[in-house]
């Protein structure tokens, strides 16, 4: 997926992580939603979020995606595509600022992924992760037509796998990606 150079949307316009997104990226992960389901990766300076963004530019198993509001060039949020070394298959997630949640935003940009997968022909199944308490979360993976799987321990943490297999037909909103 880091193959990817934009995707864009009705509403939005998803863009590969650069260093430049260092203050939206600190910004993000200490959200109380970031901390509280995803971790703490302390971050707490621009220097701490450039740092975490070259690892993750440097890293050809991890693809996090901007998703900036096309009018404003706001960024909201992330969507993130990765080949964890403890799963079969590569895994789908999401993360927006509060400011930007409730508005249809993760649904959307999440769709136009998963229409690039499907257009790459190389993905048979798609997964997500989440934790137990995330609802959210949850209620946005079946949204998008994944379904639970199973339940795996991971660092003394319990992991809900969803999962998906790619079919063409559930993904047909992606108007544009180069």
């Amino acid at each position: 997926m880091t193959e990817i150079k934009k995707i864009d949307t009705e509403r939005l316009l998803l863009t590969l992580l650069q260093t430049e997104d260092a203050d939206f990226i600190q910004e993000l992960v200490n959200t109380p939603g970031w901390l509280q389901f995803i971790g703490d990766r302390n971050i707490h300076s621009p220097e701490d979020a450039v740092a975490y963004i070259q690892r993750i530019l440097g890293n050809a198993s991890v693809c996090y995606l901007v998703v900036r509001l096309k009018e404003e060039n706001i960024p909201a949020g992330i969507i993130t595509f990765i080949q964890r070394d403890y799963l079969e298959h590569p895994d789908i997630g999401f993360a927006f600022l509060p400011a930007f949640s409730k508005k249809g935003y993760a649904f959307e940009s999440a769709v136009a992924v998963l229409d690039y997968a499907v257009q790459q022909e190389k993905y048979s199944t798609i997964l997500a992760i989440t934790v137990p308490g995330n609802k959210d979360s949850v209620r946005l993976l079946t949204k998008l037509g994944l379904q639970f799987d199973k339940e795996i321990e991971r660092d003394n943490e319990k992991l809900l796998v969803y999962t998906s297999a790619i079919n063409p037909a559930v993904h047909s909103g992606l108007k544009k990606h180069e």
